[in-house]
This record gives C-alpha cells, structure tokens and sequence, in this order.
C-alpha cells in the first residue's frame, strides 16, 4: 500500500505470513476517520483512511491475501461514529430531520456512566438543546441502531 508516510506495503509479505501458518489477517478499522479514537471513529464507511492507502490499494491487498489462502476481517463498529459523519451532522442540527433518531439523544443526563476515555457519557449539544450518548471518545456518537437505518446504510 502507498501511504502519505511513503510505500510500506511488500506484497512479498502476503505469502510470507501464508508460510508461517497464518490464515487470518484481522485489521483495525481502515475507514475514514479523523483518528481520534484510533480509527474507530469512523466518518465514511465507504472511504478508505488516506493513511492507509485507497480503495484500489485495499482491493489489491485482498486479492493477494485470497490468492495466498488467507481471509481478512476488518474491524467493523456500528455502535458508534464520528461526530463528522454526515449523519450525525445532520441528526444533531434538530429533532426534526431523517436523522434525528440514529444517535441516542436525551433532554438530561439519564445516568451517572463514565466514557472509557474520562468524564461524562452524555455530552451537550447546543444546536439540539440535548445530550448525545459517547461511551469512548466524545467524537464519538453512539448509534442508535434498533431505531433507525443506520446499521444497513452503514455497510
């Protein structure tokens, strides 16, 4: 893969790892992120993080992976976003728009939670006049995902 940081991507690596015994590539999360949470919050699921190189790059690493006999999982988080993904943008504009109910809002804190990164879960949101549940990082929006689309529109 070529990234922003030069060419660290050795196809020859592929096979390599084949004949070590490996059979599984597990990779964190490759979208696109402003990388607050590691990558895990995520702004396009549909984007490659430039970091990491491009679509076409990941294509490739696949297909030499396959070709290898090896699978890949890609870590994959749904129960959050960023707070620059498009529908969150959107959801915490009002309570009146397609998005409202993707993110898990509240009119007080409900509870007395800690985030994994320190302080509240609920942070406010003036534009709404609510608080949005992050339970990591306070970029990161939980989904609301029994109540809306946004687990299907996000693969």
């Amino acid at each position: 893969m070529e990234t922003d940081r030069g060419s660290e991507w050795n196809p020859q690596k592929i096979p390599y790892l084949a004949k070590l015994g490996v059979d599984v590539l597990w990779l964190n999360p490759i979208y696109a992120s402003p990388q607050v949470d590691n990558g895990y919050d995520i702004s396009n699921y549909r984007e490659i993080e430039p970091t990491f190189g491009t679509m076409e790059d990941f294509e490739n690493l696949l297909a030499e992976a396959h070709e290898a006999g090896l699978k890949i999982i890609l870590d994959l988080v749904v129960n959050h976003t960023s707070d620059q993904h498009p529908w969150f943008q959107e959801s915490r504009k009002s309570k009146d728009n397609p998005y409202s109910d993707y993110y898990i809002w509240k009119d007080e804190v409900i509870n007395n939670w800690g985030s994994s990164f320190g302080g509240s879960t609920w942070e406010y949101a003036e534009e709404r006049a609510q608080y949005y549940l992050h339970c990591f990082a306070k970029r990161a929006a939980g989904s609301e995902l029994g109540k809306s689309e946004s687990a299907a529109g996000s693969i």
